[in-house]
């Protein structure tokens, strides 16, 4: 009898392959696979031509310690950070002290991010829970304060985090794929949302005892899905030909678009009618009012983007990105500045739509647009910014027991609700029974929605902006909506992301030609965005 030894050499973290070597000879190094496996995990091995000094390998052995070429790398960013760091406070003084308010802020962000990149090659599940996890970590452990001086500037962040996802939301909207399949984009995004957002109000009503416009704002949010887990899941599966035939990952893409925009939409009207000191009727009016101009004025500043700048131009992309960025900032400032909120978030996700629909017939595909390739870059720097932000408003000994434990009920019971209506609902989707089932079990995480807009409640009744200032009630109220926001994420992230894993190479069929690596994936521009 011969034993057969298998040594990993190497793990992808895009497709969860792990590459084995066989042989009949023991590998006396690896015997410990554990900490090998684990060291695999973090440190891939680069093959690419490197100049590595002769000795590091012999001080600082792979896989136990990265490479050099990451290490150097890893040893950059922080030189950047302390170099930025020393110009600051040398130009702005106390507040970058060590002891300095910004620099405990700048601190989580970056603690934010490199716990959240451990969370994901140990656990494998969205780096957002472990970034979420951290701010709610510092405040508790009080290293970091944000006071009234920085409240500002937290909530201004949060909105450009806001700014990016619903741009990016846009330029993943594939007007071939709406076109083709219309009627199921808008089924799977409207129908099941709808119904989790009425549950969320009527369960959140009586079991925490909102007022019904609360407890709506609240499922107006709730609701929604999570494109930043569900994305990366699909990709893994379609990438060895689980629901390829049927194009169920393209299909849900652009119907999770659908819903978070109407998500966003809804929200900002319902929040404005809450806060606006007009007319109870002109606030009614007002909402379908801003739903239009929203559309229009990003139709139209979308389609202008098309031809200026020239197609031509050497700076075509950097002009383009701008464009985009600069004009969703003004669409989502001034729609709230003049009390018209929910025209903002439409007018980004429109123009993003329209400019990358015009932007394909000039040969920029929408898989693969350099665009959107910024704004990807962009959301590296403000993923941790929101999740870590939005944690930190989170005070444990401040939560009321009662709020979180129907808070949970309500999420788990909704949640079960949404599955079997996306099941029930999907009718007429070409689907068959399974696939129904797992896109019901996909619509289940919930994330980054939850994080730009549960703090957004609060930080208006904090600046007393309420028609008889800040109430008590109130208060209650808006920091119940963040800690319910705060909890979903919790429950609901790792649980899509597990489920999504373990039932879709069983409930999904699977043609045995996966999407090859080097082609680009269909609306890629979403992954890892909303």
């Amino acid at each position: 009898m011969v034993i057969i030894y298998g040594t990993m050499d190497s793990y992808d973290r895009d497709t969860g392959v792990r590459v084995y070597t066989f042989t009949d000879r023991p590998d006396r190094e690896n015997e410990f696979k554990w900490w090998h496996s684990f060291c695999l995990r973090c440190h891939e091995e680069d093959r690419t031509p490197s100049h590595e000094p002769t000795w590091w390998k012999k001080v600082f052995p792979f896989p136990l310690f990265p490479t050099f070429r990451q290490s150097a790398q890893q040893i950059c960013i922080a030189m950047f950070f302390l170099l930025t760091w020393g110009i600051l406070y040398a130009e702005l003084g106390s507040p970058f002290s060590i002891n300095g308010e910004l620099l405990s802020m700048t601190v989580l962000v970056i603690a934010a991010y490199l716990i959240g990149w451990v969370w994901l090659k140990i656990t494998t599940l969205p780096a957002l829970i472990g970034m979420l996890l951290t701010g709610i970590i510092f405040q508790n452990l009080g290293l970091v304060h944000i006071s009234d001086t920085y409240r500002k500037l937290n909530q201004d962040l949060r909105k450009i985090a806001l700014v990016i996802i619903l741009t990016r939301a846009g330029l993943g909207l594939n007007a071939n794929v709406l076109k083709k399949h219309y009627v199921a984009v808008l089924q799977l995004g409207l129908l099941p949302w709808l119904v989790e957002c009425l549950a969320i109000g009527v369960t959140t009503h009586f079991l925490l005892y909102l007022p019904w416009i609360w407890a709506f704002l609240l499922g107006s949010m709730i609701a929604s899905v999570s494109p930043a887990v569900v994305v990366p899941c699909l990709f893994r599966l379609r990438d060895v030909g689980y629901g390829v035939n049927k194009g169920i990952p393209t299909l849900l893409l652009a119907a999770a678009a659908i819903d978070d925009s109407v998500s966003v939409a809804v929200f900002a009207i319902i929040l404005n009618a809450m806060f606006s000191s007009g007319s109870m009727t002109f606030n009614i009016i007002k909402g379908p009012l801003s739903i239009l101009v929203g559309v229009l004025f990003g139709s139209l500043w979308g389609a202008l983007l098309s031809f200026m700048p020239e197609r031509n131009d050497t700076y075509v992309v950097t002009l383009r990105f701008l464009g985009l960025f600069l004009g969703g900032l003004f669409s989502l400032f001034i729609s709230s500045l003049i009390e018209w909120s929910g025209a903002g978030p439409l007018a980004i996700i429109s123009s993003g739509f329209i400019a990358t629909y015009f932007w394909e017939k000039q040969g920029w595909p929408v898989n693969k647009n350099p665009v959107s390739d910024l704004f990807r870059i962009l959301w590296i720097f403000f993923e941790p910014i929101l999740f870590a932000f939005t944690g930190a408003q989170i005070t444990l000994s401040a939560l009321d027991p009662q709020v979180i434990s129907m808070g949970a009920v309500c999420l788990v019971s909704c949640l079960m609700l949404r599955i079997v209506s996306t099941f029930l609902l999907s009718f007429g989707c070409g689907l068959n029974s399974k696939e129904k089932l797992f896109i019901g079990l996909t619509w289940s995480a919930k994330a980054t929605v939850q994080a730009a807009l549960g703090p957004a409640a609060l930080d208006l009744v904090n600046s007393g902006l309420t028609a008889g200032g800040i109430l008590a009630e109130e208060e209650h109220f808006a920091k119940a909506i963040l800690a319910v926001s705060v909890l979903s994420v919790i429950i609901s992230a790792p649980l899509g992301a597990i489920l999504i894993a373990i039932t879709g190479p069983r409930l999904l069929s699977c043609d045995g030609n996966g999407v090859q690596k080097s082609d680009p994936p269909p609306n890629e521009d979403l992954q890892s965005t909303l």
